[in-house]
């Protein structure tokens, strides 16, 4: 009965361990996404303007990623390291790319120069292939 539960056990995290790439839909191509999230007013720190976001977005985000981006307004909560609830304004990124392509030291290239020019810690990152018309 234990090598049938060990057994099991070992079908069923082999199952987790694979990663499954589905074909896209006739007419959809593969892409890569990835949404940004920066916090942009933290308590006792200047808020980041809308002209400073727009700035590091033409000098930092554009260039390392030509093809496109939206920009949201985001916030206005989370939870930060103290495991509290913070109140802050933030601008969510939204890139799209071809799937061939890895964007995660682009991205973290970002991240790091928001967090040394702005010095705030707070930026996520999401990221997943998709599918896509265009």
């Amino acid at each position: 009965m234990r090598a049938l539960a060990a057994m099991a056990m070992v079908v069923a995290l082999g199952g987790c361990a694979t990663v499954q790439t589905a074909s896209c839909p006739a007419g959809q191509s593969r892409l890569r996404t990835a949404e940004l999230y920066f916090s942009r007013d933290l308590a006792g720190r200047p808020a980041v303007t809308d002209a400073a976001f727009r700035k590091f977005i033409a000098d930092e985000i554009a260039p390392r990623f030509p093809q496109g981006l939206t920009v949201l307004d985001g916030g206005p909560q989370w939870h930060g390291k103290e495991n509290r609830r913070l109140h802050d304004a933030a601008k969510v990124v939204l890139i799209a790319m071809p799937g061939d392509r890895d964007p995660a030291s682009q991205i973290e290239a970002v991240r790091g120069a928001y967090r040394t020019r702005f010095q705030l810690d707070s930026t996520a990152r999401i990221g997943d292939p998709a599918c896509a018309a265009l």
